[in-house]
């Protein structure tokens, strides 16, 4: 196997000190979200542009199953921890230097892409130390916190950013303040208990690691549960794809900079940990699988609501801070689904091969809601996610039909 917690110490950390761990993969996500975003909304740059630049960044997270074997068989989590923390910053700070107008959009598109690949080893490098020190019946309850690390992140690095690059003499300054606050989540590594390889296994052939965890992933999805799994999350169900265009259609509802501020910042940070740790009580409580599915529902009721609502700044308030709620509920499904299906071996592949499925339907559901702004509205692009999301749910219900009937009936038998 590739890495293994010390047989003797099965000491388990406080599930919330994850929430600080994944702080910096949300904080990326959502300075360029939310702080990025407005500004190139307001400096003139298309809203077709901005879903190509969000998208951008969604594509290590859609690949990063490819270069998770690295972090399986190569250095210690703490080691990849703290690098990526380090690389994560500098491509923060970046990201803030870049001026926002549509002279610079290809410099952006790259830095962009670049510190949303550093931070997909932030990640990873969390996926496996839940894998190894969180309890099986408590999965739910570690993959809530991993999440409200990721959304509160994206809230702080959205929101505070936003209102500092406002309110300070350089918006430069406020990408600066993001990248202190990254740099030091890796002092949370204290609380931690170690990961190490087992002594034996450092004799053992790199190539012989790498083919021991094309098994434990190849495994994962011939298994019924692997293969469940990866349908569920490769759904369009619970994206939250619209909460990466918040700030860019904040005009459609009148919304101001301090209201866009207050639902894509602190806020939403908060009611999307409390949507986080909400899903994680129950997931511990429920089929994860069909939780994914609900949660998923939930969100699409929200989009439909908020669409036939009126368009009011109130309106905008009340509806994105419930959608942040419902993306909670379905980001700690993900992970806690995630969790139950890949065990410890090979956590960070198998992990992020989940992950990578994932957030493909993030992807091409940011795109297609950027194309439904432009060519129906506001109110256009929330049906649009909403009816696909639906559809996602009516294939996932006859598809399960189908796989676990034999189950049900060997089980019977």
């Amino acid at each position: 196997m590739t890495s293994s917690a010390a047989g003797a110490n099965r000491r388990f950390p406080h599930p919330a000190i994850f929430a600080i761990l994944m702080y910096p993969f949300g904080a990326v996500s959502g300075y360029l979200g939310v702080a990025i975003e407005y500004d190139l909304g307001h400096n003139g740059v298309a809203l077709e542009v901005i879903g190509e630049i969000i998208a951008i960044s969604l594509v290590p997270n859609v690949w990063k199953f490819l270069w998770a074997p690295v972090l399986d068989i190569t250095l210690t989590p703490r080691i990849w921890y703290t690098s990526s923390a380090l690389v994560t910053a500098i491509g923060v700070l970046w990201m803030g230097l870049i001026p926002p107008d549509n002279e610079s959009i290809r410099a952006m598109k790259w830095v962009v892409f670049l510190a949303s690949l550093a931070v997909t080893f932030n990640g990873m490098t969390v996926d496996i130390i839940s894998a190894h020190t969180s309890p099986p019946e408590q999965k739910g309850r570690f993959g809530g916190w991993m999440q409200v690390g990721n959304l509160a992140g994206g809230g702080i690095g959205g929101g505070l950013a936003l209102w500092l690059s406002q309110n300070l003499s350089q918006r430069w300054m406020a990408g600066a303040v993001i990248a202190v606050t990254i740099l030091a989540c890796p002092l949370t590594l204290m609380f931690v208990p170690k990961i190490v390889r087992v002594t034996a296994e450092t004799a053992v052939p790199v190539l012989r690691r790498v083919g021991e965890v094309a098994r434990e992933s190849w495994a994962l999805a011939r298994s019924r549960a692997g293969a469940m799994a990866i349908l569920v999350l490769f759904l369009p169900l619970g994206t939250g794809a619209a909460s990466g265009l918040w700030s860019a259609v904040a005009g459609d509802w009148s919304a101001s900079v301090d209201a866009v501020a207050l639902v894509n910042g602190v806020w939403s940070g908060v009611l999307a940990g409390v949507g986080c740790l909400v899903g994680g009580f129950f997931c511990d409580r429920m089929d994860r699988k069909w939780s994914y599915a609900v949660f998923g529902l939930m969100q699409a009721a929200c989009a439909v609501a908020m669409a036939l609502a009126p368009h009011t700044q109130l309106m905008y308030i009340v509806f994105t801070l419930l959608y942040s709620v419902t993306a909670g509920l379905t980001y700690a499904s993900f992970s806690a689904l995630t969790l139950e299906a890949i065990g410890v071996g090979a956590a960070a592949t198998k992990y992020n091969l989940l992950a990578s499925l994932s957030n493909f339907p993030i992807q091409y559901m940011t795109l297609i809601d950027g194309s439904a702004h432009t060519h129906w509205g506001a109110s256009g692009m929330l049906f649009t996610e909403a009816g696909i999301g639906l559809a996602g749910v009516v294939v996932y219900v006859i598809v399960s039909r189908i796989v676990l009937k034999p189950k049900m009936t060997e089980a019977i038998a």
